[in-house]
């Protein structure tokens, strides 16, 4: 153990056996598990305190915290770190729904942290790429699917502030790392002479090389995120994030323009129903995939009596069952409605801005 303490050796990557061999050892370092656990207090009684944005959007000084202490104690140390903060926090601060998935980012946030910094020589360049690296990979990459999760699943609608998440990671980055540069430049000599870390802070004054470098990183970060986000749009059905109240409106527009262009039957004899809707960027057109079912009377008396009967015996889970229920439907539940016997598929277009239809392309069910 001793030689562990002593062993002051740097890497210039973690791509090495002996790299990993140092970090899984301060598992079985006291002094270090003491020095994470201090760090882990206060990354909890830093959470509370966070500026806020916009929404449920805050910024906070635990990264400070999280990045000093993965530097002094591993990628191995800081996973578990990662996960405790996360649980802890959350049963100490409580705050909305508690989410497990959420640790995953908490981890990964510590751990690479400490991929760059654990048993490294300090940089500017080196931080430069830490922050960015966690702002783009890990708060907006892994962060985004877990927030689209969270909402659907803990709260029951479409994510809000999705872009808004990633403009404030981007508009952050430079001035975390700038904070990151100059704190580690103050703390970094008293902490060598305790041999908690192996860096000096001779690396950690901005150049313009630097500069040039903080600049080229927020323009790839936006770059990437706008790369992103135009395949998104270009790819994703819009009916996908409809609320109940969107979705029965969408389909009841959708349900009257086929009934006046087509001989399927009157309106009140057809339930149309959003399969998917797709505009690019730069289309003035969003394109409506449609599935047209005509009512079967027999089914849907038998469903709503059937309804009104669990309804009234307060059966668990018992809903109203009317012509809004069939009008509200999204794709899955229209299809196992056996009140619902499709009639056509259809395609339409519709200017986005005016409403205006542009032309309905259908196809009848043989």
């Amino acid at each position: 153990m001793r030689k562990q303490v002593n062993d002051t050796r740097l890497f210039k990557t973690p791509f090495s056996r002996e790299y990993w061999r140092l970090a899984l050892a301060e598992l079985r370092n006291p002094r270090m598990l003491v020095f994470a656990a201090l760090i882990l207090a206060l990354r909890i009684a830093l959470k509370p305190f966070k500026i806020p944005i916009v929404a449920d959007l805050s910024e906070g000084l635990g990264f400070i915290v999280n990045a000093f202490g993965s530097m002094v104690y591993g990628p191995v140390v800081a996973l578990l770190s990662g996960a405790l903060s996360d649980a802890l926090g959350f049963m100490l601060f409580p705050s909305g729904v508690y989410f497990p998935p959420f640790m995953i980012t908490e981890m990964a946030g510590s751990f690479v942290f400490a991929l760059f910094l654990y048993r490294a020589e300090i940089s500017v360049p080196r931080l430069l790429l830490c922050r960015f690296s966690i702002c783009l990979f890990v708060n907006v990459i892994l962060a985004y699917p877990i927030w689209l999760w969270y909402y659907a699943v803990a709260l029951g609608r479409p994510y809000p502030i999705a872009l808004i998440r990633i403009v404030k990671n981007l508009a952050l980055f430079p001035v975390e790392a700038v904070i990151l540069a100059v704190v580690f430049r103050h703390i970094l000599p008293p902490f060598r002479r305790m041999g908690l870390v192996r860096s000096g802070s001779d690396a950690l004054r901005f150049t313009k090389r630097h500069a040039v470098l903080l600049a080229a990183l927020v323009v790839l970060g936006a770059g990437t995120v706008g790369g992103y986000f135009v395949y998104d749009y270009n790819t994703k059905s819009f009916s996908a994030d409809y609320t109940p109240s969107e979705r029965l409106e969408t389909n009841r527009r959708m349900n009257a323009a086929v009934a006046a262009r087509s001989s399927l039957g009157p309106e009140d004899t057809l339930v149309t129903v959003v399969e998917s809707a797709r505009s690019a960027v730069g289309n003035p057109d969003m394109t409506y995939q449609l599935a047209v079912y005509r009512i079967d009377p027999e089914a849907f008396a038998r469903n709503q009596a059937q309804a009104e009967a669990d309804l009234a015996a307060g059966k668990e889970g018992a809903k109203p069952y009317n012509l809004d229920t069939l009008m509200g439907y999204s794709k899955t539940p229209a299809s196992k409605d056996d009140a619902l016997i499709r009639a056509a598929s259809a395609v339409l277009v519709e200017k986005k801005k005016t409403g205006e239809f542009v032309s309905l392309e259908l196809w009848e069910e043989k």
